[in-house]
């Protein structure tokens, strides 16, 4: 009986031990799953905002934003600019000063700042103190094809035209040839305060982009658990094309001289980790300091890209 005794007692500690390693296993198993998952999506949410904002400025081969003409046919079903200026998603530079509409962004931003520069970013969206930028520009390469509905500017290097394909019969400019159509991708960046639904809770880097055959500015969502956007703006203050100063909330003016930005993320995990209390103090950029105190794994990610149509454009004169 002593020996049978011995025997269960000796059988249940080895079981509970299996049992703790196997709960142990699962549990690093799942967080390391966890983590990754949100590396992967930071990491895709930080290429995305770092290409756009690269390539701000691009309007192929034409040197100067201001050599493009909106075409008088030109309408949009909901735009994204201040609520009083019509159609300012087409418009490159500003009618009063010649400034550019590249990059425009609005720092640490709250409901009313935000849908005072992008009416299109609704109300009970915006998550406040994140940044929102966005970026005009067209794609990296001509279009093969032309899609009806779609925006394009036709360039020869010289003057250019921005229309709603097919190209009109009667175009307000007629681009002699040779020339190239390239789609317009104009993108408005903000984080979003839920994910699927209003009041899920979860960050989310979404995107205002140009689409359908009407067209209008909708949303898109690239990344879920990304809770901060901030960015530092490289500004050209001699002509040089080097950043002399690094601006958080630059003025239409001062984006000119854009020639690098400083880009960071803060991303947080999808699920809370029950064994983990995160009591770090996250300092990023001009943002308040952020100590979370909930259970969820955060992490930073960074990058510095060059703007160098922008840059190129400053160095000529232009």
């Amino acid at each position: 009986m002593v020996e049978l005794m011995i025997s269960v007692l000796l059988a249940s500690i080895l079981a509970g031990s299996i049992i703790t390693v196997f709960v142990n296993n699962s549990h690093s198993f799942k967080q390391d799953e966890n983590v990754l998952r949100m590396q992967d999506d930071a990491r895709y949410a930080l290429h995305e905002i770092a290409f756009d904002i690269s390539m701000a400025g691009h309007y192929a081969d034409l040197l100067v934003p201001a050599a493009v003409t909106p075409d008088g046919n030109l309408a949009i079903v909901v735009d994204c600019g201040p609520p009083a200026e019509v159609e300012w998603m087409y418009r490159t530079t500003q009618a009063v000063t010649g400034d550019t509409f590249s990059v425009i962004t609005v720092d640490n931003a709250t409901a009313g700042t935000a849908t005072a520069a992008h009416a299109c970013i609704g109300s009970g969206e915006l998550l406040d103190g994140t940044d929102v930028v966005s970026v005009k520009r067209v794609a990296g390469s001509p279009a093969a094809t032309l899609r009806a509905g779609s925006i394009y500017l036709r360039t020869n290097g010289t003057e250019g035209l921005l229309y709603r394909a097919p190209f009109p019969a009667t175009p307000d400019i007629d681009v002699a040839l040779p020339f190239a159509d390239w789609e317009f991708r104009p993108r408005v960046y903000y984080i979003r305060q839920f994910a699927n639904a209003p009041g899920d809770g979860i960050p989310t880097l979404c995107r205002k982009v140009l689409a359908g055959v009407g067209p209008s500015m909708i949303t898109e969502c690239i990344a879920t658990g990304i809770e901060d956007l901030q960015i530092e703006f490289g500004i050209d203050t001699t002509a040089d094309g080097n950043p002399n100063v690094y601006l958080s909330n630059p003025t239409l003016a001062e984006l000119q001289g854009l020639v690098t930005a400083r880009i960071f993320i803060l991303a947080r995990t999808a699920e809370f980790d029950s064994r983990y209390t995160n009591a770090k103090t996250f300092s990023i950029s001009n943002a308040p300091d952020y100590t979370p105190t909930d259970s969820f794994h955060r992490r930073v990610f960074s990058t510095t890209v060059s703007v160098q149509n922008i840059r190129s454009m400053n160095m000529m004169g232009f």
